[in-house]
């Protein structure tokens, strides 16, 4: 029993319920019930000792409620005293989303459009699929693989911010190619049955045919999350108005029932995208409900403390009954209840039915520095506070939370707040943990060219400097030698003022004096150096959009001859 402790030990604070239940009890016990005011006592004592009430002896009800919450406190502690041995397992569920970004999906049928309720449906089922792989690909008139299968949910929910129909390189809506990337992926990494989730307005008739065989032969099954209503909406674009086709407004419609009888014939299954989290309960998203967690391969194991606690409930469980008919823990839940904590008054409207990540892009975006005090994730303040310009706090944030982008977006912050070496080791950490995270790979090859500008300016001032001095040198031994052959042993009064003079004048005009160089990673960046870091991005968009245009071009994807820009 020398290894025995609780496992939450917090709920033995349960315990100090026990001196308010005995103090309730005893008044209860020795006094009356109300009813002694307004009827006699001779009639009122046969009915209070028929049904059990005041007149009963206060230990009769003491014992069998302090018991039970000795018990259950001791219970929930979780008592625990020994190990054994609990096979690792890993999720065998992998999921690869593929988005749609055609033009069609900013149209408006759903508010704000179809293409934001797909970004937070997507974040919805990142938050049920915690610590499972997913993956993701978008795509237009080409597909593109925006994160491999990884189970770092934040570094996959910070690329969904920029994600937007005009960073594609060609637009259309090819999902056929989409669909080939993904069964791709799931088959270099997925480790059990990969699923594929379609989240789309439309597939147009003519690629069901090569999706349908490019899933031939393998066990990857396709669902479908149909995005936009049958009577469809108009396409706005910025400052352009709508998309119109011969002069008409081009409405898009969404045809749930295309995409359903798609997903039944590739295995999956097919829902319309709600509000609420009915559509993930209907496709099975979830890891727990799926149950497809593996043991693995190496058949490692960890040894873990056994919560004993559940034994003692049964002995629980008749002191609750005895309890309960007295009475006794209907005066325990009276004290219980005002100490059950309230939920805290919503700081603003949205917050009653918009969680954090929903809310907090548009707090940021109207007042970052109130946006910093309102939020409460790492990643979020840290996003508020760097916008806010604040970038040495925002560095803080962000190092409060182990992830690839959390590591990558405390870099920018760094480089911004002129700590480049620190800088350089946020980035490394970030590709230590994604190695294929191109946007940390490009900027911190930025930071290393600062870095090495600064070293070489400050190697050239020194060099400069060192040359100056030698100079200087040579001159005054130059005056020297001809001074000792004027008259040896002697210098005139003149020569001794004008070298006095030589020694103490200031640096001739546009001369500086040799300075030694400050710590890298503290001197104050130059304007070239500022300008140059300014290319560093505040968000991925744009690097995703070259990524893009290279590996379109690359390809030479053919354009589909019956495919649209919408």
């Amino acid at each position: 029993m020398a290894d025995f402790h609780f496992l939450r030990p917090l709920w033995l604070l349960l315990l100090l319920v026990i001196p308010a239940l005995y103090l309730v009890l005893r008044s209860k016990g020795t006094g009356n019930s109300g009813w002694s005011g307004l009827i006699p006592e001779p009639f009122l004592s046969p009915v209070i000792r028929r049904y059990g009430g005041v007149s009963q002896k206060p230990g009769s009800r003491l014992f069998p409620a302090i018991s039970a919450v000795v018990i259950l406190a001791i219970a929930l502690a979780g008592p625990a005293w020994r190990e054994a041995p609990t096979p690792l397992k890993k999720p065998g569920d992998s999921l690869v989303i593929v988005l749609d970004l055609s033009l069609s999906m900013l149209a408006t049928d759903l508010e704000p459009d179809r293409l934001t309720r797909a970004k937070r449906k997507i974040r919805d089922i990142l938050t049920v699929r915690e610590g499972s792989l997913t993956g993701l690909v978008v795509y237009s008139g080409d597909a593109h693989v925006v994160t491999p299968l990884t189970d770092d949910s934040n570094t996959l929910a910070g690329m969904l911010n920029v994600l937007d129909p005009v960073i594609m390189p060609a637009q259309g809506n090819r999902s056929d190619l989409a669909i080939a990337k993904a069964s791709t992926l799931l088959e270099q990494g997925a480790p059990g049955e990969g699923r594929i989730l379609l989240i789309t307005d439309d597939v147009p008739d003519r690629y069901t045919g090569p999706i349908l065989d490019s899933l031939a032969g393998t066990n990857h099954t396709l669902s479908t999350l149909a995005a936009g209503t049958r009577d469809g909406g108009p396409i706005p674009l910025a400052k352009r108005g709508f998309i119109r086709d011969n002069g008409n407004i081009v409405i898009a419609r969404t045809d749930p029932d295309r995409l359903a009888e798609l997903a039944r014939d590739t295995g999956g299954t097919s829902h319309e995208l709600t509000l609420d989290d009915s559509d993930i309960a209907s496709l099975n998203l979830s890891p727990e409900e799926s149950d497809e967690w593996q043991d693995t391969d190496s058949g490692l194991t960890i040894n873990r403390w056994k919560d004993d606690g559940y034994w003692l409930l049964w002995l629980a469980l008749p002191l609750l009954l005895l309890g309960w008919r007295r009475g006794a823990f209907t005066a325990m839940a009276l004290i219980l209840l005002p100490a059950i904590p309230q939920p805290a008054a919503a700081m603003d409207w949205d917050s009653l039915w918009q969680r954090e990540d929903q809310r907090a892009p548009e707090l940021i975006q109207q007042d970052a520095s109130n946006a910093a005090k309102v939020l409460k994730s790492p990643d979020w303040r840290g996003s508020a506070l760097y916008k806010a310009e604040q970038y040495e706090q925002a560095a803080k944030a962000f190092a409060a939370t182990e992830s690839s982008l959390a590591d990558y977006n405390r870099g920018n912050a760094l480089a911004k707040a002129g700590k480049l070496e620190k800088a350089l080791k946020a980035y490394n950490s970030a590709l230590d943990r994604s190695p294929d995270m191109e946007d940390a790979r490009v900027n911190r090859q930025l930071v290393e060219d600062l870095l090495n500008k600064q070293k070489e300016e400050s190697s050239q001032k020194q060099g400069d400097s060192s040359e100056s001095s030698e100079n200087e040198s040579d001159q005054s031994q130059q005056q020297g030698q001809s001074e000792a052959q004027e008259k040896p042993g002697e210098e005139s009064p003149a020569k001794a003022q004008q070298s006095e003079r030589s020694n103490t004048s200031d640096p001739e005009p546009g001369k500086e004096e040799a300075q030694a160089p400050a710590p890298v990673s503290e001197t104050p960046l130059s304007q070239s150096q500022e300008q140059s870091l300014r290319r560093i991005p505040d968000n991925p968009g744009g690097l995703l959009q070259r990524k893009f245009l290279q590996q379109y071009q690359e390809r030479q994807t053919p354009p589909d001859e019956g495919d649209t820009p919408w």
